[in-house]
């Protein structure tokens, strides 16, 4: 009858349970003015007085009668329990990720070197997605794909892991690796697609150029985060030498106007990560910006539940009737 989440559609009645005590004190009142005193010098010839039933019961009309009111009233108010819930549509995106292995992304001005570095936080943004495709495409003198669009993100992560320059003949091509993510993207379902391109230096290879590959991106509705990896000036880069290995200071070449245009004309944004802090809050900050979209629709049932006390007062009533009109009957 009574349940932890019930409410009233008309609490307003409630009030109507402050009656109860105003006609017990009535009652009280009434039935002391019912009796006379008769005063007596001594109670010992009632010592073995026992009360008989009838004495017992002379109050059970009033409590059920009250029982009764309480029991209109709060049907009056109409108690409700509610059960609520949470209807939840996604829309996932679909990501290609698209990420340089040239020989150049061995340098170490990131902590341990730049692919490194690269893969940690490529990890932490796939760990940090929900219900998105993502894809990986690798690049340096040619593209492949190492990793179809997948939602089998410990497939995608192992095949991450695997991922080391020297893989692909060495060069940048740019160009080609933003066509291979076309071709991945172009006939998913998603109505987001987005690349996440990173770089650390110039177009110098393959068939297709960097803008020309961004115009066809555009014409599918692609938008491509360009991300240029490397310090200002020199870094230094190991070189193995009959005496081990060696470090010299190599520049630093990163096509930022290339880059820069790319992300403009696709809709998206240009960053460059001179360190691995950096590097980090650039995927951070596409993370945000790229969040799957959730809709959520909440709802709430109501259950009345009035019935239950109509039939107790009826219940109750007859009961009452019962008892007076029966057991506490008076005989003419």
């Amino acid at each position: 009858m009574w349940h932890p989440n019930t409410t009233f559609a008309n609490p307003e009645f409630l009030w109507g349970l402050l009656i109860i005590p105003v006609l017990v004190y009535w009652y009280i009142r009434r039935h002391r003015r019912a009796f006379s005193d008769v005063r007596f010098s001594t109670l010992a010839a009632f010592a073995d007085a026992t009360p008989t039933w009838r004495e017992r019961l002379r109050h059970a009309p009033l409590v059920l009668r009250m029982i009764v009111i309480a029991a209109v009233i709060v049907g009056m108010a109409r108690p409700q329990t509610t059960s609520q819930g949470e209807d939840i549509y996604t829309e996932g995106i679909d990501i290609a990720m698209l990420l340089d292995i040239s020989g150049s992304m061995l340098a170490e001005d990131f902590q341990p070197n730049r692919i490194k570095a690269a893969k940690a936080v490529a990890q932490e943004f796939i760990d940090g997605r929900r219900n998105d495709r993502i894809g990986l495409v690798i690049f340096a003198g040619q593209s492949f794909t190492q990793c179809p669009m997948t939602t089998d993100y410990r497939v995608l992560k192992d095949l991450l892991r695997q991922v080391e320059p020297g893989m692909v003949e060495d060069g940048t091509a740019i160009g080609m690796a933003i066509a291979q993510g076309v071709n991945r993207l172009k006939d998913g379902k998603a109505k987001s697609k987005v690349m996440i391109l990173l770089t650390d230096g110039v177009n110098n290879r393959g068939e297709i150029d960097p803008i020309t590959a961004a115009q066809i991106a555009q014409t599918f509705d692609i938008r491509i985060y360009t991300v240029g990896v490397g310090t200002v000036g020199e870094a230094p880069y190991p070189v193995q030498t009959p005496f081990g290995t060696r470090y010299q200071n190599v520049p630093v070449d990163v096509d930022e106007k290339t880059l820069s245009s790319i992300a403009t004309m696709t809709g998206a944004q240009y960053f460059r990560a001179k360190n691995n802090r950096a590097l980090k809050q650039i995927y951070a900050e596409i993370d945000q910006l790229e969040k799957t979209r959730i809709e959520v629709k909440s709802y709430r049932s109501y259950t009345e539940r009035f019935a239950p006390w109509a039939w107790l007062a009826l219940a109750v009533l007859l009961l009452e009737l019962l008892v007076s009109g029966v057991i506490l009957r008076k005989v003419p």
